[in-house]
């Protein structure tokens, strides 16, 4: 795979004293309730798709924050970035001059003493080797959902963290929503009674390969861009679409499994995510795996040591939604949405005195605060790793269509060396994180 070419002492040193007026502005030029650049956490962006537009604004919107470096794959997303941050900028009345650098390879960007942090939104396939490196960089880390394409990786980006002392924040923002956060201690709390079981509404498991080759764009490395696979694929404009075709879909990547797990892991680290926190088993899961009959890509049954069993349903013609059910009542809670039997739970206050989960009302304000406290984050990347290995191991089910024991203390599968098999990938070696995946 052709390398971009690193920056030498002397390239760093220029680009970097451009934006160097922008630093330094002093507070009092800025006027009241402005944070001075100077006093603002860096944080270099690491995936310009589609799913950067928001998070850009998400992140800007703080008021504590300012992007000195972009890096993507793809150059024209990567310009867009850019430019959409200084207009943003200009909006604000906040100086023209961007500081904001671009990257072809984020191993440039991480090499940049003064970033803080990256916020991470590559595809699935990428994430565990990107947040690896910027753990060893001495990164904080906001990585997208699902945490990671194997529960391999999963362990190996929760390892590094650990091990460099990073804050991680997990993208399953709907853990600073209220209507998620008021089901959770709903359930927790006992007010619909023991849990039976939970049923989660999201599309299927990944499908296999059947894209046409095209003609890869101009400005797009598209090596690069499939990175640690070791499968090569062609390129296809569903997977990677130009700026034009992008604004009409949701790439899709999420969709194959070379690139991401289906509906299983896309959804999946949103709802199971919530079906995890309700149940109290963001440090553990389930410990059983029954798939439905083949050619079934619903109906898949986890089971819980305490016995509650949790349902993967793919109704297409409802909203994602995560449903608990137990000896006295009923929580369904969908983005927007809470529904509650009896009713009047809906609007039931949760005093001071009771249960609680953590309080996070600002998913990225809640990143800002811990870097600043140096404590964890509302979803951690341990939390991150659960979630995500609910998902990949429903997939392992769906593909290997029998009943699987699972160990949630040793992550593996019990007295079944196929289904491990499936717990890690091939990856190319130049990219191998394999020295973070022991527990």
């Amino acid at each position: 795979m052709k390398k971009n070419k690193p920056l030498n002492r002397r390239d760093f040193l220029k680009t970097t004293s451009l934006a160097s007026a922008f630093f330094i502005v002093p507070r009092f030029v800025l006027g009241r309730g402005f944070i001075a650049p100077s006093d603002r956490i860096n944080l270099g962006f690491i995936g310009c798709g589609k799913q950067s537009n928001g998070l850009q604004q998400y992140f800007l919107n703080t008021g504590q924050v300012q992007f000195v470096g972009a890096s993507d794959v793809y150059k024209a997303k990567m310009d867009r970035f850019i430019i959409n941050l200084n207009k943003t900028n200009i909006a604000k009345g906040l100086p023209a001059t961007n500081s904001c650098l671009p990257y072809p390879d984020f191993r440039e960007l991480l090499h940049r003493k003064e970033v803080d942090a990256v916020i991470i939104a590559v595809p699935d396939h990428w994430h565990s080797v990107i947040a690896v490196k910027a753990c060893e960089a001495g990164k904080d880390v906001y990585c997208e959902k699902p945490l990671s394409k194997t529960v391999a990786e999963g362990r190996a980006m929760v390892n590094a963290a650990r091990k460099y002392n990073r804050v991680f924040q997990t993208g399953s923002m709907q853990r600073s929503w209220p209507e998620f956060r008021q089901a959770v201690e709903l359930v927790r709390n006992g007010y619909i009674g023991e849990i039976t079981k939970v049923v989660v509404n999201i599309d299927g498991p990944p499908k296999q390969f059947d894209l046409a080759a095209e003609s890869v764009p101009d400005g797009l490395d598209w090596k690069f861009w499939l990175g640690p696979n070791t499968t090569q694929r062609p390129y296809n404009k569903m997977l990677a679409p130009n700026l034009a075709f992008e604004s009409e879909i949701w790439p899709q990547w999420r969709a194959y499994d070379e690139f991401g797990g289906g509906g299983m892991t896309d959804w999946g680290a949103h709802m199971f995510d919530i079906a995890q926190w309700g149940l109290n088993m963001d440090n553990s899961g389930p410990v059983k795996i029954i798939p439905p009959a083949a050619g079934q890509n619903q109906g898949l049954l986890f089971e819980y040591s305490n016995g509650i069993q949790m349902i993967h349903q793919n109704n297409p013609g409802a909203a994602p939604s995560c449903q608990f059910t137990g000896t006295k009542g009923s929580v369904l809670v969908q983005r927007g949405l809470l529904t509650t039997n009896p009713v009047s739970l809906k609007e039931k206050i949760i005093w001071e005195n009771e249960q609680h989960v953590y309080l996070s009302t600002n998913h990225y304000q809640d990143f800002i605060n811990a870097l600043h406290s140096r404590k964890m984050p509302v979803c951690d990347v341990e939390t991150g790793h659960r979630t995500a290995t609910v998902c990949n191991i429903g997939n392992i089910g769906y593909q290997l269509r029998r009943t699987l024991q699972w160990n949630p203390l040793t992550e593996k599968f019990i007295a079944d060396r196929e289904a491990d098999k499936l717990l890690k990938r091939p990856m190319h070696h130049q990219w191998s994180i394999d020295k973070y995946y022991t527990t």
